[in-house]
């Protein structure tokens, strides 16, 4: 039997998206080839194309809507290896690195998968010297062609400016973590996102605007990734993935607990609002937080007026009563 990797479980429901494998293989949800679900009226049911295939749909893409799901059952890859890691550089390069990925983002193959993070990180001794404490740009790539070719790819890059630190080379599938090397410690946080239909020279200068270090932002990490490729090719089994053709979405993230709400939640909005020139309506629903979305309306601009009416109507014939409503909900479609 041939090495087999799933493409990202995680997240499945609303999407699932991997910096690796994305822009090459799709969404996560894009192969599953059932689900073992429990509906609203407590049935455990095997959901196909076949056997339901209005809620096989809406399922995958319409997250916690439908049901408790138990059990998914994917397509695998043979991936063992790929190309990638992180690139960093400093926070007065900002303006540089932010062009030249902007400029680079169109010209590479699907294959590469990549984002770009403006990070503030804390002076912690599990990082290195160059960036603890430290306001970086961190570069996140993933390439499923050879080394060589890769070297290659990214040479304009590692042009842009002086790398402070430069993590990118040859890996096992088993080091998919040192693309984005995010903290696996659990922290209170606060979150917005929003989906961009272009990203231009004018975006970049709201980006350094906004985030660079004379901004004064003090949000952990505003993460944007180009998505494009096959994230917009409808899969052989259409699903309810709410950013097909969506060509870039915004992350952002702020560390703190309650008593820092009010200005953590201010500093994302400084951040989201800055960038409404490119904003589209929909978003990502994975990347939702509990202050995005909140009513109807804000959920039926997130998958757009015709995908939203078939989940209604999916959502009126196995949750009538909406039991599964503690979410970013779907509301059951009138008759």
């Amino acid at each position: 039997m041939r090495h087999v990797q799933p493409q990202q479980p995680a997240g499945t429901g609303g999407g699932g998206q991997s910096p690796l494998l994305g822009r090459t293989l799709g969404y996560a949800a894009d192969h599953v080839r059932g689900l073992d679900v429990v509906t609203a009226d407590g049935e455990l049911r095997h959901v196909t194309a076949d056997s339901e295939p209005d809620l096989f749909w809406a399922l995958r893409g319409g997250k916690g809507n439908f049901g408790v799901v138990t059990a998914i059952e994917f397509d695998v890859f043979p991936v063992t290896r790929f190309y990638g890691g992180a690139l960093y550089f400093r926070a007065a390069d900002l303006a540089e690195v932010l062009e030249a990925w902007r400029a680079w983002v169109p010209t590479v193959p699907e294959e590469m998968t990549s984002s770009v993070g403006i990070q503030r990180l804390p002076d912690l001794p599990v990082l290195p010297e160059p960036l603890r404490g430290a306001v970086v740009v961190h570069l996140r790539i993933g390439y499923l062609g050879s080394a060589d070719d890769g070297e290659k790819l990214i040479a304009p890059l590692r042009a842009s400016a002086p790398p402070l630190l430069d993590l990118i080379g040859e890996k096992p599938y088993t080091a998919l973590g040192e693309i984005h090397l995010d903290p696996v410690d659990p922290m209170p946080y606060y979150d917005r996102s929003v989906c961009l239909g272009e990203f231009t020279g004018k975006t970049v200068d709201a980006l350094v605007r906004l985030t660079g270090p004379e901004s004064g932002c003090t949000l952990a990490n505003v993460e944007v990734r180009a998505l494009g490729g096959a994230f917009d090719r409808e899969p052989a089994l259409p699903n309810a993935v709410s950013t097909r053709g969506v060509p870039f979405v915004v992350f952002g993230f702020a560390v703190g607990g309650a008593d820092q709400a009010d200005v953590l939640r201010g500093g994302l909005a400084e951040v989201v609002d800055g960038l409404a020139p490119w904003a589209l309506e929909r978003n990502m629903v994975n990347f939702l937080s509990p202050d995005e979305a909140t009513d109807p309306d804000g959920v039926r601009a997130v998958y757009g007026p015709e995908r939203y009416g078939r989940l209604a109507a999916v959502k009126r014939r196995h949750d009538p009563s909406s039991v599964f409503r503690f979410n970013h909900n779907v509301a059951p479609g009138k008759d």
